[in-house]
């Protein structure tokens, strides 16, 4: 089984860490997918450190802007 998880803020990263640790120790694989909303580090990076997220198999690089924009 495969398990794609997509994360962009906040809110999703804390939702999907302990999600994503029972995956992990259940041998399921999960791809990660980042949006890519945020780029700075107290909105993105920390949380895949703090949280002990694995890196994100793909990020969509969606940066800021508009919602229609993103």
């Amino acid at each position: 089984m495969k398990i794609a998880t997509v994360v962009g803020a906040r809110p999703n990263f804390i939702k999907m860490a302990p999600v994503s640790r029972e995956l992990r120790k259940r041998g399921i694989e999960e791809v990660i997918i980042h949006t890519g909303q945020h780029y700075d580090y107290e909105m993105d990076r920390i949380f895949f450190e703090q949280l002990n997220i694995p890196e994100p198999d793909y990020n969509l690089g969606v940066g800021s802007g508009s919602h229609g924009y993103q």
